[in-house]
């Protein structure tokens, strides 16, 4: 399938195509996304007078922890190239916040949008950018003198700039250092801590620091060719950019196409019979999210952005509570429900074996970097996932976060002594897995171990 697929050209089945290279299972999940996702692009294309009234269809994963919930969301973002945001809902039950910060993830949403978009756009004008940055450095090997034109009518300077040009090109002067002037990547702030108050009037003391006393300090630097370029053809693409176009794109994108995760929405659900201190406070944090679920305006530092077609997605465990402890609007606000699957030792193996970036093609990679081949056997594989599947049922079930605490433990010996190992090729085989891990499994404190 091409990697070049966009979000208008995307089926339901092309995008459960596209999660199942990197998620195992849980078919029912991504069924309803990839349904989310293309409904989206359908009310886009409904008549203008309807396509107000179509709100999304929000939905809740219900899942233990490990099982694919949030990556299903990430995934799906990266996908359609849509503004995400990850929030745990239960920081807003946190003392020292306040009910209004929950306005905080809208402006999240949009600051990630604005900068899909302002990395679009400097993309775009790249090509011209790097050009005129040529020109920049040219510049400063070759200022251009008074032209003294020959005989045959071509000034002298022109003709040297362009074999300097070659030069350049053809990385001939790379070892050369030149000096610029260049602003410093970041001006000394302070921490801005949450503050309900600045934050309703849609403003940001660290922006307002910037406006105040400029976007830093310039000096002058001296630096390699390449990397003068590189800096010369950034400034260049920040001057060929429209800010006003990247704003209101941004802000479009977020209000049409942003997601939000609104992840440990079990945690502020009440508890069933509850009703007193902590639920009390649950309930408040819910009723503080419902108006940005149901649709509302909110101020940031690019503008005013309603939220009546973001699409969020909730996910859980809810091993203590319900969706039904949920407030009732709340819950009609999320009409798509899921059950995700917990993994088994089969599904754990999978995970090994099937996703593009499973762990083993990880680990070979970084090992690789050192000279040192790792092979793993089927046999080996499966070791592994038994292994990882027994210590999530004696221990606390952490699902396929599992396989990484494993994976540390068998390859921590390896992973130190690899520098000295370059160019050797270890199996990694079910006795190899068995003789490295059992002797921790077979602990009566599992506690004590990465395990």
């Amino acid at each position: 399938m091409s990697e070049a697929l966009t979000e208008k050209s995307f089926t339901p089945r092309e995008i459960v195509g596209e999660l199942d290279r990197f998620i195992v299972g849980q078919d029912a999940a991504k069924r309803a996304v990839a349904i989310a996702m293309r409904n989206r692009w359908r009310r886009r294309r409904v008549p203008e007078e309807l396509r107000d009234e179509i709100a999304p269809k929000n939905i809740i994963l219900i899942g233990p922890t490990g099982v694919g919930k949030t990556e299903i969301a990430r995934r799906l973002a990266k996908l359609a190239n849509a503004p995400f945001v990850k929030v745990e809902a239960s920081k807003f039950t946190e003392v020292g916040y306040v009910g209004r910060d929950v306005d905080s993830m809208v402006r999240d949403l949009v600051e990630q949008s604005v900068q899909i978009v302002r990395d679009e756009e400097k993309e775009r004008v790249m090509v011209k950018a790097q050009e005129r940055a040529e020109e920049r450095i040219l510049e400063l090997l070759l200022p251009r003198p008074t032209y003294e034109t020959e005989e045959a009518g071509e000034p002298k300077d022109e003709r040297g700039r362009d074999k300097m040009r070659a030069m350049l090109r053809a990385g001939q002067l790379d070892d050369r250092d030149v000096e610029i002037d260049a602003q410093d990547k970041q001006m000394p702030t302070m921490q801005v801590f949450s503050n309900a108050g600045i934050e309703e009037m849609g403003l940001n003391l660290q922006d307002m620091m910037g406006q105040m006393f400029g976007p830093g300090r310039t000096r002058r630097r001296r630096v390699k060719i390449p990397e003068a370029r590189d800096i010369f053809a950034q400034d260049e693409a920040n001057k060929l950019v429209d800010p006003d176009f990247v704003t209101k794109e941004g802000i479009r994108r977020a209000e049409e196409s942003g997601m939000i995760f609104l992840d440990e929405i079990d945690k502020i659900a009440r508890n069933s019979g509850g009703g007193q201190g902590p639920d009390v406070s649950r309930e408040g944090v819910q009723r503080d999210i419902l108006p940005i679920v149901e649709g509302t305006t909110v101020t940031t530092k690019y503008g005013v952005v309603r939220t009546d077609h973001v699409l969020f997605i909730a996910a859980g465990a809810f091993h203590v509570s319900k969706v039904s402890d949920l407030i009732p609007e709340l819950q009609g606000r999320f009409p798509i429900r899921v059950e995700l699957d917990a993994l088994g030792e089969p599904e754990l193996l999978r995970i090994l074996q099937e996703p593009q970036n499973a762990l083993p093609v990880q680990y070979r990679a970084l090992l690789a970097t050192e000279g040192v081949t790792l092979d793993f056997t089927e046999e080996g594989l499966r070791e592994l996932a038994r292994i990882a599947a027994e210590a999530n049922v004696r221990a606390e079930n952490i699902g396929a976060r599992r396989l990484h605490t494993v994976f540390e433990r068998l390859l921590e010996d390896i992973s130190y002594s690899a520098p000295e190992r370059g160019g050797s090729e270890l199996v990694i085989d079910a006795a190899y897995v068995s003789e490295a891990l059992q002797q921790t499994l077979e602990s009566e404190d599992l506690s004590r171990y990465v395990l």
